[in-house]
């Protein structure tokens, strides 16, 4: 049990990479506060978690308010009497259009949950991270935090800001003990990716170079380990999971229709 007695704190919880996570950490001894705005499947995760022996909480937040991240910390420290780790999932895709024609509100809306959501969450978890003498924290940023994609401005500056701001705190506080590090995954099969067409959907498939669609459970297996002892040398880094997909010099082409496009980042890319 790799992380047995250690207290995290695991945003967007309920559905997809967050619930996958949840349900790894649980299993290998972590003590999980889990946060969404999704009570009815947060609640049903824990009830989970705890019919297997594992220990959970769940508060219903929205990350995009400084006061719900600094009210997580306070429940995990008073629940199980420390922080250890965090992974900052939560996330929108956010409307898709075009840089001259993006509505500043919808803007506004997907920076304050995708980048700020991510900066409040590291502001109240560094100072409890400190007192208990370190922890790692996972941001989880995109294949689109490192690259430019049409239509999805708000998303990529968002996920772009995740990594400048993991590298930064990287440097402030990795000798304090705290590693900071982010992910990239590409996209990610779910249930709901069922609803492209068809069409769109081999198109997808066929721009990763392992031939398929990312798995949350894989996606969960690397913020593991790097909650883990086993990445100890590991801050400041992004580590894409994306199939190969970055390697692929079509994609910047991959440009479909923009309800298709608006789709993808919901479903499919965290």
């Amino acid at each position: 049990m790799e992380l047995k007695d250690k207290v995290a704190i695991i945003t967007g919880a309920s559905s997809g990479i967050g619930e996958r996570t949840a349900l790894l950490f649980a299993k290998e001894g972590a003590q999980l506060v889990l946060t969404d705005i999704d009570t009815e499947k947060g609640e049903k995760l824990v009830e989970s978690i705890k019919n297997e022996g594992g220990k959970a909480v769940f508060l219903k937040a929205d990350v995009s308010l400084p006061e719900a991240s600094e009210e997580t910390v306070k429940l995990a420290i008073k629940t199980f009497g420390k922080l250890d780790i965090a992974v900052n999932n939560a996330g929108i895709s956010g409307a898709a259009a075009p840089v001259g024609e993006y509505d500043p509100q919808e803007w506004d809306k997907v920076v304050r949950i995708n980048l700020s959501g991510v900066f409040y969450g590291m502001r109240y978890q560094i100072p409890a991270m400190l007192e208990n003498g370190g922890g790692s924290i996972i941001n989880v940023a995109s294949i689109l935090g490192s690259v430019g994609f049409a239509y999805s401005a708000a998303y990529v500056a968002a996920k772009h800001g995740v990594l400048g701001l993991t590298k930064t705190a990287a440097l402030e506080y990795s000798a304090k003990g705290i590693r900071v590090n982010s992910t990239g995954p590409a996209f990610i099969k779910t249930p709901m990716i069922q609803d492209l067409d068809k069409d769109v959907l081999e198109q997808v498939v066929a721009k990763h170079a392992i031939g398929r669609l990312g798995k949350a459970d894989e996606v969960a297996q690397l913020h593991l380990w790097l909650a883990s002892q086993r990445s100890s040398f590991a801050t400041g880094a992004y580590y894409p999971i994306d199939g190969g997909i970055l390697h692929n010099k079509l994609l910047q082409p991959f440009v479909f229709v923009v309800a298709s496009i608006s789709k993808l980042l919901q479903y499919g890319c965290v």
